[in-house]
């Protein structure tokens, strides 16, 4: 899987798709989070959530795993181009199935629109090591597509997710078929769901996962 063919292109693509709704979801509880200290992002492209996470979180340590060369080097210009020094970021270009974070070492665990790439066996095995990876009382902020519950919005959104899944299996050699929904895994693995916000017809959601006690 490789997302260097969309990275000079993924920015209007999203725009064109979705507006700004897909940041309305990656930034919904980011002002939740303003503690953390140690935050791992998997799957940043472009820099857009990595741009408002370090406006919110300046002194964090910030590790971004990526597997893209050609998205994390836009995500570095975005911060240059707004005068933010990439102080304190570890730009990590790895295939997140074959790397692994440090146990307990984020008290922060961000995959937004990047769960919905892989197969259920793949995000079993995913889940499994970035709980490992959180700290105690960690939070995990999660956005992605879901299909809606019922009715006309069901339909809406199963027809977008069935489009999509076409288009990036094609130009991206995406693992996934499907949307294998992850709440099951990250709750298998001591994370309790804090707070769920719903957009679009159902299609979107953003969430605040954290680590029971």
């Amino acid at each position: 899987m490789s997302f260097d063919v969309l990275a000079p292109h993924y920015r209007w693509m999203e725009f064109v798709s979705a507006g700004e709704k897909l940041q309305q979801c990656r930034t919904a509880f980011l002002d939740r989070v303003a503690g953390a200290n140690r935050v791992l992002i998997l799957g940043e492209g472009n820099g857009r959530f990595l741009l408002e996470c370090r406006r919110k979180l300046p002194d964090a340590k910030i590790t971004v795993v990526d597997a893209s060369a050609k998205m994390l080097a836009r995500a570095r210009r975005r911060l240059e181009g707004q005068g933010i020094a990439a102080e304190r970021i570890d730009f990590v270009h790895r295939d997140a199935l074959a790397w692994t974070p440090e146990a307990g070492g984020f008290d922060l665990i961000v995959t937004h629109f990047f769960l919905d790439c892989f197969r259920a066996d793949q995000l079993e095995q995913l889940i499994a090591t970035l709980a490992r990876a959180g700290a105690p009382r960690a939070n995990w902020l999660l956005a992605d597509f879901q299909s809606a519950r019922a009715g006309l919005a069901r339909f809406r959104s199963n027809l977008i997710l069935w489009l999509m899944y076409r288009f990036f299996k094609a130009v991206t050699r995406l693992p996934a078929n499907v949307l294998t929904p992850p709440d099951v895994f990250i709750e298998r693995h001591g994370f309790k769901l804090r707070e769920r916000e719903v957009y679009d017809w159902g299609l979107l959601h953003s969430d605040r996962w954290q680590i029971a006690v």
